[in-house]
């Protein structure tokens, strides 16, 4: 921090630019092999991968892996060649190689999904030749395809040959681990806000399972408000189009925003340049104080122009001085010829006009008061060159240019939550979106859910979020009704802590709810799922029956020849294909 000339308190701060180091290999830890392989916990997120064990071990309570779910690989390169999360440790250079495994929120590049497992799997420290020993619980998105499931579950039976995959909500496991902590009675109903890095859901629980019917989504999360903020700061700042980056604008998301409880009345406070100057963030960029080519710094170039005014200073003093001695000398001798005409000395007043080339008194008046103007005016700037002598010349400050003045922009990112028109989204807010959500339900329903609003998920940090959310549902609830708004106790990691709870609650054995085997995979699918309190509710494909073949006429049977049943029945056959196809078109 720092006073502006007004004495104002400025804040200053420097972009962290933090570079990833890449992750250690661990060595599997003997309490996860006896008495039983632990489960790996693997929180499949579209922003950051977090994997760890589902073990009761202290040392193993947290996550081991943390990193980007993000792969870079050269077009040409060989697959030993890609670069997987923090193994990258700038994004930047390679944001135009960057891949993810994500569409959104769900996965569909399974090639990339893989790298991440063998990412996950080798600095975890298994090296079990041919197969995973360890059961998986790993998240995936609300509602998710079943064309997504069954690839994943494919990779993971046919890959790596895990004897169990239990999958769940992000959303649903930071629910059920927040419920836990707050020791609330099971089966609990509520309604859960989740809002990631691309997308942002409403997902309603009611008696301890998810409905899925009512569950909606907003597309817009943590990746947009980036986007945006760049976007304006670039066009704010044109001059510094490079520095602003993407992993910048995150890290002024993450550290220096807020959602305002009142968006329009906030931006009324920062009309007023008080409030302005003691809350805008003043964002340093990196500068060279070297001129390039050359070895002089900033300040010494600065230092050598002030001397060189300085000198110029002195010299039109000088000048200025010895001008106005000549002149005051002329209207000295100037003066003396007048006093002559006033004493009366007529021959000797004539004899000085001649000299001095002039015609008449009148002549002579008009030039003294020409140059008495001149004398005074002289003097005058005289004057004003020395006082300004101590004057300090106004520099240019190079810090100052390589600034960003973070002001609106801190509220105006996060508020696209709630008003994506703001950046050209035709769709509801998070909060009409819950509104709507609401009105599905009977009044009863509505108070179970709204006594339990949760929030969770790494967009949902902002300062100011709970009340905000608070805020929005005062006013759309019916008067004097109760609602009660609770916010995650570490929203972007408490998934990966709730699917740790919930694998240490529900060992994989046997026919154990939510777990998938190897011959739950082979009997019934791959997209096939195990419901439980945090998982998506299983809709199986229903697949339409082949339509009975009509009988044939038996005219065109008497007809035909010996050769026509062969005939007759690929014709039938053909159409039985084309009902069965039009059948599941329709379902």
């Amino acid at each position: 921090k720092f006073k502006n000339a007004s004495g104002q308190v400025c804040q200053i701060f420097s972009f962290k630019d933090i570079k990833a180091t890449p992750d250690p290999l661990y060595e599997l830890p003997g309490q996860c092999l006896t008495p039983s392989p632990a489960p790996i916990v693997i929180d499949n997120g579209s922003f950051q991968t977090r994997a760890g064990w589902a073990t009761s071990a202290a040392e193993l309570h947290t996550p081991r892996l943390l990193f980007r779910s993000v792969a870079a690989r050269s077009r040409g390169a060989a697959r030993s060649e890609t670069q997987i999360g923090n193994d990258i440790p700038n994004l930047e250079p390679l944001r135009w190689l960057l891949k993810s495994q994500f569409d959104r929120n769900v996965v569909v590049n399974f090639e990339i999904q893989e790298l991440m497992f063998d990412y996950v799997f080798t600095h975890l420290g298994v090296t079990s030749e041919g197969c995973v020993d360890h059961s998986i619980v790993v998240t995936e998105a609300p509602c998710n395809p079943l064309h997504c499931r069954q690839m994943m579950s494919e990779l993971l039976f046919e890959c790596y040959r895990v004897p169990h995959v239990s999958y769940g909500v992000d959303g649903l496991y930071s629910f059920y681990h927040n419920n836990n902590q707050r020791n609330l009675q099971l089966p609990q109903t509520g309604i859960v806000l989740s809002s990631g890095y691309h997308c942002s859901h409403i997902l309603p629980v009611i008696n301890g399972r998810f409905d899925a019917v009512n569950c909606k989504r907003v597309n817009v999360a943590g990746s947009q408000a980036a986007t945006y903020l760049q976007r304006l700061l670039q066009l704010k700042y044109p001059g510094h189009l490079a520095a602003i980056t993407l992993s910048r604008m995150e890290e002024l998301l993450h550290d220096h925003s807020y959602s305002a409880v009142d968006y329009h009345g906030e931006l009324e406070k920062w009309r007023c340049p008080e409030f302005y100057e003691r809350e805008v963030h003043r964002m340093q960029l990196p500068f060279s104080g070297k001129v390039p080519g050359g070895c002089v710094s900033v300040e010494e170039r600065q230092e050598r122009r002030t001397q060189q005014l300085r000198r110029l200073q002195e010299i039109n003093s000088r000048r200025r001085e010895e001008k106005l001695q000549q002149d005051q000398e002329r209207l000295d001798r100037l003066m003396a010829v007048q006093e002559l005409l006033e004493d009366g000395l007529l021959d000797q007043f004539h004899k000085s006009l001649v000299e001095l080339n002039m015609d008449s008194a009148e002549e002579l008046q008009s030039y003294i008061n020409k140059l008495q103007i001149a004398v005074d005016q002289s003097r005058q700037k005289l004057l004003q060159s020395d006082g300004g002598e101590g004057k300090a010349e106004p520099a240019f400050n190079m810090a100052e240019y390589h600034q960003l003045f973070v002001g609106t922009e801190r509220l105006r990112c996060p508020e696209i939550l709630f008003q994506p028109s703001l950046i050209g989204e035709d769709q509801m807010g998070l909060m009409e979106t819950l509104q709507y959500v609401l009105a599905r339900y009977t009044p009863e329903q509505q108070e179970a859910l709204v006594s339990n609003v949760f929030l969770t998920g790494g967009n949902m940090q902002y300062p100011g979020m709970k009340e905000r959310v608070e805020r929005e549902l005062l006013a759309m609830r019916p008067f004097q009704s109760h609602f009660k708004v609770t916010m995650a106790t570490q929203p972007a990691l408490d998934a990966w802590f709730g699917a740790r709870d919930w694998a240490l609650e529900h060992p994989a054995a046997g026919e154990a709810e939510g777990w998938i085997s190897r011959q739950d995979y082979e009997e019934k699918g791959g997209e096939y799922l195990s419901e439980h309190c945090s998982s998506n509710a299983f809709v199986p494909l229903k697949v339409a029956k082949p339509a009975p073949a009509r009988p044939a006429e038996p005219s065109a049977t008497s007809q035909t020849s010996a050769g026509a049943p062969a005939d007759i029945a690929m014709v039938t056959s053909a159409s039985a294909y084309v009902s069965t196809n039009a059948t599941m078109v329709t379902t």
